[in-house]
């Protein structure tokens, strides 16, 4: 069966100093299969906002291949199976109102009037909008921007969502409802976080990535729970997975 998501032999860079393309990430090769959800681990800098923007096509490779259900994908040019969700959502609304910014994308691919409208009304229902629709985007909490930039995303109708520390900022609860709301949804999902909990509860596989390699891949639990791994690509075990004392002290 075809993967969702392939790369193979991946290397991407910035411009650097006379415009000489520095390599960010190399060597990369992963599968994402349709439906999957990866936590994407890994210290600041190590590569992981660059992946994205490389999957988005924004960045073009240096070398090596990205394939979204088969077919390469182009950099420059958009892909409707691909969405991506900012680390920000200041960076990411910038329409008057949550229902233009929501129907943003659907104004641009030209899709009829009726179906822009069952399309934001869903997007806005599944992400717990309802009713905000004519709201000011500058008077939405920091959870309801966060879920409307999801929003905007849902409704183009992406398989692969790339979701950029979606916990960043967040309080207790509107962290809580944005992890049950993507816990609901059947798209795959790379997420990268420091929110190591945040992983375990969505993720049932791991990815940790430093210095632009891929360093380990496996069950979250397995990855996320060897110390020494974690503390040799800057990132420590999380507290679920310690042991605990006294033995009545445990997590599920």
């Amino acid at each position: 069966m075809t993967a969702l998501l392939q790369l193979e032999g991946l290397a991407v860079g910035w411009p650097g100093g006379g415009m000489v393309r520095r390599a960010v990430l190399e060597g990369l090769d992963l599968r994402l299969a349709r439906g999957e959800r990866v936590g994407l681990v890994g210290p600041n800098g190590s590569g992981k906002s660059t992946l994205f923007l490389t999957l988005a096509g924004v960045l073009a490779p240096l070398a090596g291949e990205v394939r979204i259900g088969g077919e390469a994908l182009v950099p420059g040019r958009f892909h409707p199976g691909v969405g991506l969700v900012f680390q920000q959502a200041e960076d990411q609304l910038f329409c008057p109102t949550l229902a233009e910014d929501v129907a943003f994308g659907l104004h641009n691919r030209g899709l009829p009037e009726a179906e822009i409208a069952a399309r934001l009304a869903r997007a806005l229902d599944d992400c717990d909008l309802t009713g905000l629709a004519d709201r000011p985007v500058h008077h939405l909490s920091g959870g309801e921007k966060r879920r409307a930039a999801l929003a905007g995303i849902l409704a183009l109708g992406p398989e692969l969502l790339l979701l950029d520390e979606p916990s960043a900022a967040l309080d207790l609860r509107s962290r809580r409802r944005l992890i049950a709301l993507l816990a609901a949804r059947d798209e795959a999902m790379l997420i990268a976080s420091h929110d190591l909990e945040l992983v375990l509860d969505l993720c049932p596989r791991v990815v940790v990535i430093d210095g632009g390699r891929l360093c380990a891949d496996g069950p979250a639990r397995d990855v996320l729970g060897d110390g020494a791994l974690m503390a040799a690509h800057g990132q420590e075990v999380p507290h679920s997975l310690l042991p605990h004392d006294p033995p009545r002290h445990r997590h599920g």
